[in-house]
């Protein structure tokens, strides 16, 4: 399983750094926001080591570090206590609280786990939301997917606006009640 993680990490950041433009500062260095290197408008592409809080545009790469804000969007690997991300995501995001305002594709994993927009791939954390649809695997005790969910959610409580796929729990609840509304241990629709 380590070899795994090592592999996927390693293919993660070599995505995010793929996509890094001219533009872009090859390391970004913050204590705090403002005493940070370089300045919050800035892009990253690389590595971002953060020590306290750091805040920075467009961030791809490897991004380390206690709490970090990134205003634009996201690519690579995410390793954090609370990771804030205002755009999209793609690659691995895991820390206490992740919260994605946008679209995210990739594996998520968390304490809580948050994103404003779409979902595709593994969300894993104690409690889940996603607010539109959701295609892929969420496991926790609280999952949630307000748009369709098109997959597997597996905990003790799993909420969706529309089912496509299996929920495993103790609570299933699927608002749009086709062909079920609610069913324990075992709600599906295909």
């Amino acid at each position: 399983m380590n070899k795994l993680k090592i592999v996927l990490s390693g293919f993660l950041l070599m995505l995010g750094l793929a996509t890094a433009h001219a533009s872009e500062s090859p390391v970004g260095l913050s204590l705090f926001n403002p005493i940070q290197y370089p300045e919050a408008s800035s892009d990253v592409g690389g590595l971002r080591l953060t020590l306290i809080y750091g805040e920075y545009n467009n961030v791809h790469g490897l991004d380390l570090g206690l709490v970090k804000k990134t205003t634009g969007d996201q690519g690579g690997v995410q390793f954090g206590a609370v990771n804030l991300v205002d755009g999209y995501f793609h690659g691995w995001q895991a820390g206490i609280v992740n919260v994605v305002g946008g679209n995210f594709v990739g594996f998520q994993d968390g304490v809580v786990n948050y994103v404003g927009g779409s979902f595709c791939g593994w969300q894993r954390g104690y409690v889940n939301i996603t607010k539109e649809d959701f295609k892929g695997f969420q496991s926790g005790l609280w999952n949630q997917a307000d748009g369709t969910m098109s997959g597997l959610e597996l905990g003790f409580v799993n909420i969706t606006g529309r089912l496509d796929g299996l929920q495993i729990g103790l609570i299933n609840i699927n608002k749009s009640k086709e062909p079920f509304g609610f069913l324990p241990i075992v709600n599906f629709s295909f």
